[in-house]
């Protein structure tokens, strides 16, 4: 049982940082894409971030590109997401996802994502 744990979340102002992690457990994150997700109260889950499961360069979703950076470490089957320069619009719950089959491609869909953590809370005040 594929098993994603999200940490990292909390309470900051405008402008501020945090850093989000995402652990894997029951099967290694190497050969599997993986992906950010973010929902708000009343809104529908949005694409964030995602990262190739070879690797190389991720896609951002336009509201966090140039301030949001993903990461994978294949080693400690975790990834990662930093974010500066935080907004209030960025306040959400923040999913990690991944897909089931190997090597299968990057989606910015998140129908198209089988296994979900439970989502940390990032709040950011204005």
């Amino acid at each position: 049982q594929v098993q994603l744990v999200e940490s990292g979340g909390g309470l900051v102002q405008a402008g501020g940082s945090l850093r989000l992690s995402c652990a894997a457990s029951g099967r290694t994150i190497t050969g599997y894409p993986m992906g950010w997700f973010r929902q708000a109260p009343g809104k529908e889950r949005e694409f964030v971030a995602i990262i190739a499961w070879s690797g190389g360069s991720p896609d951002y979703a336009d509201s966090v590109k140039g301030r949001f950076t993903m990461r994978r470490e294949d080693a400690k089957n975790t990834v990662y997401l930093q974010m500066n320069k935080l907004k209030p619009e960025d306040t959400a719950a923040y999913y990690c996802a991944s897909r089931r089959k190997w090597h299968s491609s990057w989606s910015r869909f998140h129908a198209e994502y089988d296994f979900w953590g439970q989502g940390t809370q990032v709040t950011v005040s204005s």
